[in-house]
């Protein structure tokens, strides 16, 4: 399974100590040197994701391609940018992406895109997590994700603990 990452996804995991979900679930995991540069700049800027570390299992590779060479008029943040270019250059069967906008032009290229609650749910249903609930409640506490209730009542209810 080849599978792009974008920024939000793997700062937020990280930040909850969950990335190595990512790996048991998809194994290797690929982005865009603007997605790994992005993910240093926050660990720099934000004090919350300080003590972070680019976890060692995920590769970097360069696009070939722009966006606009698939999409035109996506007005989205470079590392969004790449990782959609990345993903449909190297026909990606999954992008991990939790930006509306940038999941919003991924739609448009029928490219399969979730974000994190969505990597949550899916190590849910494989057991490689009990239950759900405490990490919402850490993405929301720790990592400053924000979740409305709304949300939260869903994804608990497709993991089977609403």
């Amino acid at each position: 399974m080849i599978v792009i990452a974008d920024t939000s996804v793997l700062l937020n995991l990280c930040q909850i100590g969950e990335e190595d979900l990512l790996w048991q679930l998809y194994g290797k995991i690929l982005v865009p040197k603007t997605v790994a540069d992005e993910f240093v700049r926050a660990v720099k800027v934000y004090p919350r994701f300080e003590q972070l570390a680019f976890p060692g299992f995920i590769q970097i590779r360069e696009p070939g391609t722009s966006l606009n060479d698939w999409l035109d008029g996506a007005k989205l943040d470079a590392g969004e940018s790449d990782a959609i270019a990345l993903a449909m250059e190297i026909k990606a069967d999954l992008l991990l992406m939790d930006e509306r906008k940038g999941r919003a032009a991924a739609k448009q290229l029928n490219l399969s895109c979730f974000g994190i609650l969505g990597v949550l749910l899916q190590a849910r249903q494989k057991s490689l997590i009990q239950t759900l609930r405490p990490l919402l409640s850490r993405l929301k506490e720790k990592a400053g994700f924000y979740l409305s209730e709304r949300q939260i009542a869903e994804v608990l209810a497709l993991a089977g603990e609403g």
